[in-house]
């Protein structure tokens, strides 16, 4: 085992954690299918604490373009909470309750909202690589500090470097990856 093969590993969870934040930002962008992920990490006030929807209630698909959200407790305070946090949220979704369940309809997406929502995706993939180009900087500085150190040689620091780059050029593969899925699944009705 090289010196630096423990900076690799702490850049690959780190830029693994990344990719799953993007990911997860990434689900919770509108298309034009309903999907669980738009609302399943949204905070609801809870008895004074804020929880996840997900904790809160079971959330399904019962129609291409229609979410339907059913609380564990089906309590009128706690529908209202899920109801303003869901009308708060930038979604511009009107629930519809029963009284024990809600109901999200998404009406369809005209071609500027679409236009939007993909540049708000290219964005997002952007801030995601600006993050990881600091992780491969501060990897790269570790290295660095290492060789200064006396713990590598000067060969083991190009090698280490040379690891760090094709790391986070596989990682942006995956970057790129999920910004076309995102960008099509959107555009398409």
């Amino acid at each position: 085992m090289e010196p630096y093969d423990l900076i690799i590993e702490d850049l690959r969870e780190k830029t693994e954690k990344t990719v799953k934040h993007l990911r997860d930002q990434l689900a919770s962008i509108r298309t034009g299918r309903a999907s669980p992920a738009l609302v399943d990490t949204m905070r609801v006030e809870y008895y004074g604490t804020q929880t996840p929807l997900n904790q809160l209630a079971h959330i399904s698909v019962p129609e291409a373009r229609q979410l339907m959200i059913k609380p564990f407790d089906a309590s009128p305070d706690v529908i209202k909470e899920i109801e303003k946090t869901i009308q708060r949220s930038n979604l511009g979704l009107n629930p519809q309750s029963d009284g024990k369940t809600l109901r999200l309809n998404l009406p369809p997406l005209s071609g500027e909202q679409r236009q939007n929502l993909v540049a708000k995706v290219k964005e997002i993939v952007e801030n995601t690589r600006v993050a990881l180009r600091n992780e491969r900087r501060d990897a790269n500085k570790h290295a660095d500090q290492m060789k200064k150190d006396g713990d590598l040689t000067e060969d083991q620091q190009k090698r280490s470097h040379d690891l760090i780059d094709k790391e986070l050029k596989a990682v942006e593969v995956k970057l790129d990856g999920s910004l076309k899925a995102k960008s099509k699944e959107i555009m398409e009705d």
